[in-house]
């Protein structure tokens, strides 16, 4: 059996199975010829979990297949469960202050305290041009030379004091300045369309299909890449699209208003008995 590979020179990739992530990873496997180590982040509530991790191992067993030096490069996936990771009040405390201004998704608080407990400083993300967290972090954003031979960008140390800062200060940011089309225009250019049609995207697929209602397939529709939803969803993501995603961030305003008021309330009571 052939010795792994040390992975101090590796790059850190969260890979889903999914559009940026995949094509992140053949920017680094078939360009930058660089090794990875890909993590994947486990949620056994999301009904997606054994999709993407079955389009994980098919995607990474066509590369060693057809590139032969992608066997030395690409690492075993490593896998941990949402679970296992312990929150962090410091982390959780940003993403509350975050959402306080715009609504991101919960992984927000897990990732970042799973790259903390494992002393991950620099685990690539997918953070795309037409991803809400890049507006977040675009003010803060700093631009760096990476030793593997790109360009990436992560916050900038001298805002330690924002929440931004907090939340995101474990992760770089390779595809900043791309969108999904600009991806599927380079990617064919390379000969890397086939793989990327393989990747992965919906959260709550249907018979085996994506759903055209869930965040990743609204995203993936309106960023350009409709024709990966079936017509029929596509048809019915246009009426969620219209009637029922308008409704859904004032519900999401009002839910967070309860939510602190009733913090407020548990803070106060027990000052109210010691009396």
């Amino acid at each position: 059996m052939e010795k792994a590979r040390d992975t101090t020179d590796c790059v850190n990739l969260l890979w889903t199975g999914g559009w940026d992530s995949t094509f992140r990873l053949l920017q680094l496997l078939l360009l930058y010829r660089l090794p990875v180590v890909p993590y994947y982040l486990e949620d056994p509530t999301r009904a997606s979990t054994p999709v993407e991790l079955r389009t994980i191992e098919r995607i990474g067993a066509h590369l060693r297949a057809t590139y032969p030096h992608v066997r030395g490069l690409l690492q075993p996936l490593r896998v941990a469960t949402t679970a296992s990771v312990a929150p962090v009040a410091e982390i959780d405390a940003a993403l509350d202050e975050i959402r306080e201004r715009v609504f991101i998704g919960s992984q927000y608080a897990w990732l970042p305290a799973f790259c903390r407990q494992r002393g991950i400083a620099d685990m690539e993300i997918g953070v795309h041009l037409d991803d809400k967290v890049r507006t977040l972090v675009r003010p803060y954003a700093l631009e760096f030379a990476h030793p593997g031979g790109f360009r990436s960008v992560r916050v900038d140390p001298a805002y330690a004091d924002t929440a931004e800062f907090r939340l995101f200060r474990y992760f770089s940011f390779p595809l900043f300045h791309l969108d999904k089309r600009t991806m599927a225009r380079l990617a064919a250019a390379e000969g890397w369309s086939a793989i990327m049609d393989m990747t992965w995207f919906c959260h709550s697929p249907v018979r085996g299909a994506p759903c055209g209602i869930c965040a990743p397939c609204v995203y993936t529709i309106e960023e350009g890449l409709a024709y990966r939803v079936p017509a029929p969803r596509r048809a019915l993501s246009l009426l969620y699209r219209r009637l029922v995603l308008p409704l859904k961030d004032p519900s999401r305003r009002i839910r967070r208003a309860l939510r602190g008021q009733c913090e407020a309330r548990r803070r106060i009571a027990p000052r109210v008995e010691e009396r």
